[in-house]
């Protein structure tokens, strides 16, 4: 029996391994910038969602972001506390709590707009480049949720 490694197992020849640390460096570089914002990445994707569209609910924000309410609730009552964002009961269904943006919440988006182009900088790419990267792992991302 060899010991050689199986070239299918090494873990820089793994798709999965090379988004994950990707992931993980653009988690890094977007921390210092968000800290400035008073935000963390998580909390930095609810805001942009609500800079869209302000009064929706959470079940929609939780789509936008591809995760469970429960997950995103208490990202949510952080921002509140914070004075972000304001959560309410909807008049017309009680089940539906209903996120907006307070003033200091708006006011945070116009800080924000830096943040783009120093995650455009860092990654040593120009805009077209990003956005074709961008467009291929949103279809990998469609195929793969086909696939659960």
């Amino acid at each position: 029996m060899s010991n050689a490694p199986c070239k299918e197992l090494l873990l820089d020849n793994q798709l999965c391994f090379a988004l994950y640390s990707t992931s993980l460096m653009m988690t890094k570089v977007y921390k210092p910038l968000l800290q400035e914002l008073g935000l963390t990445y998580p909390q930095y994707l609810a805001m942009m969602v609500l800079w869209e569209g302000d009064g929706i609910t959470v079940g929609e924000i939780s789509n936008r972001l591809l995760t469970d309410p429960g997950s995103v609730t208490p990202l949510l009552k952080r921002l509140e506390t914070e004075g972000l964002i304001t959560r309410t009961r909807s008049s017309k269904d009680e089940r539906v709590v209903e996120l907006r943006l307070t003033e200091q919440g708006r006011a945070l988006q116009e800080k924000a707009k830096v943040v783009p182009a120093c995650i455009v900088a860092a990654t040593e790419r120009n805009t077209e480049q990003l956005g074709q990267l961008k467009d291929e792992l949103v279809s990998l991302r469609g195929s793969l949720g086909k696939a659960v």
